[in-house]
């Protein structure tokens, strides 16, 4: 039957039970109204956790740590900063990232190999741990504090991004909560920018790795704004089992209902990511039905929304379906010319690898909606995938040429 699934309204990382959250403003970023750069989100009591992380060589020693206390499958808190990706600064940056978690720890009175980081800004930067120092104390935890810890990791972002949801699973309210930051630099392979989730839900360990590796391969790993994987790419999830009952485990109906909630939040936050891409006007949504399997059908899916012509034929409104052939094309993926439909919100504009006639002036306005959904059919097989991207436009190319400056 599936999990039955309810938005919590203005819901966040701090939803669940158990979980409280804060940001403050350090000075890491430059100044400006209401400008978090700092924040914990915080577990009462020992959390299992999971974790996806970059697959870019160049790894910021924020990543490292996580990754390395990831093994040991417990955490109690999570500390993050903005306008800083503590990355290519040799090994001061373990050095600062080690400091950064011990200095939370002591804040919130925690072991800090039980603390993990999430950095994000500019590469090539040290941390300014005097800054660090002299404010993380700043930071005030409380229940409603989701909101300013999700603002306290955005950089290029126009707003912040987060939810939760609540789910009956195994006769039991669970809540899951999360929020990301990401606007470029985004075409993750095993995650995002940054995202930080959290349960009350009592998951077992290695379960809860397996559901969100699935989730984010779902989700995280099907979304691009600009073809570029960032250096800090991290997802963790924090389950503390504060709802109560049994351990929820693989294999069983509350596993599958868990994993179909799970996917759910990191679905929602992923599409935020696309659709606040730096300069973006448009979500671009392409589904890949009747591929042989379903990596031929994410694959083909992520490559049309990455493709800088689709992109830009987009934002100029222009259904210039052969662009969506080539990046078909150019996937790889097993298919016939011959037996390609594609449709462009929902208007069907070419049958079996030709064009049909259409009323073009609707396309065009179709085209003109805040998301612009492609479904492509190549009659291959029965898998399908959905993938996410944004529009091409100036605001990206003017925001990205002046970033640093």
């Amino acid at each position: 039957m599936g999990a039955v699934i309810q938005l919590i309204h203005r819901g966040g990382v701090a939803s669940a039970k158990g979980f409280t959250a804060g940001g403050t403003y350090a000075g890491i970023k430059s100044a400006g109204e209401d400008v978090l750069d700092l924040g914990i989100v915080l577990s009462d009591s020992p959390a299992n956790v999971a974790g996806t992380f970059t697959s870019n060589k160049d790894v910021s020693p924020s990543v490292t740590l996580s990754k390395r206390r990831a093994a040991n499958g417990t955490a109690r808190a999570i500390v993050a900063n903005s306008g800083c990706a503590n990355c290519a600064v040799g090994n001061q940056g373990l050095v600062d990232a080690e400091e950064m978690t011990a200095l939370a720890a002591a804040h919130v009175g925690v072991d800090a190999e039980q603390v993990f980081i999430g950095s994000t800004g500019l590469i090539g930067v040290e941390m300014p741990m005097a800054l660090v120092r002299q404010n993380i104390g700043n930071v005030r935890l409380s229940e409603d504090g989701g909101n300013a810890f999700a603002r306290s990791i955005m950089t290029t972002d126009t707003h912040a991004k987060e939810t939760a949801i609540s789910a009956q699973i195994a006769g039991r309210e669970i809540v899951i909560g999360g929020c990301a930051k990401g606007s470029g630099m985004i075409h993750p392979n095993m995650a995002t920018m940054l995202s930080f989730i959290t349960t009350d839900a009592p998951v077992e360990q290695s379960f809860l790795q397996q559901a969100l590796k699935d989730a984010v391969d779902t989700s995280f790993n099907m979304i691009d704004v600009d073809g570029d994987q960032s250096t800090n790419d991290t997802v963790l999830v924090l389950a503390n089992g504060k709802a109560g009952g049994d351990e929820i485990q693989s294999g069983t109906p509350a596993g599958q209902d868990f994993q179909e909630a799970l996917t759910y939040v990191c679905i929602e936050l992923a599409k935020e990511l696309a659709r606040d891409g730096e300069g973006a006007q448009h979500l671009i949504e392409t589904t890949v039905e009747g591929a042989r399997t379903l990596q031929d059908a994410r694959i083909g899916a992520r490559e049309i929304v990455s493709s800088l012509l689709v992109k830009a034929m987009v934002y100029g409104r222009d259904p210039n379906w052969g662009r969506i052939m080539m990046a078909l094309g150019k996937s790889g993926i097993d298919f016939e010319e011959s037996n390609v439909d594609i449709f462009i919100n929902e208007i069907h504009i070419v049958h079996e690898g030709m064009g049909i006639s259409y009323l073009k002036d609707a396309v065009v306005s179709s085209m003109s909606a805040d998301e612009v959904r492609f479904k492509v059919r190549i009659g291959a097989g029965d898998a399908s995938a959905t993938a996410w991207g944004c529009d091409l436009t100036e605001g990206y190319v003017i925001e990205n040429s002046a970033y640093s400056t």
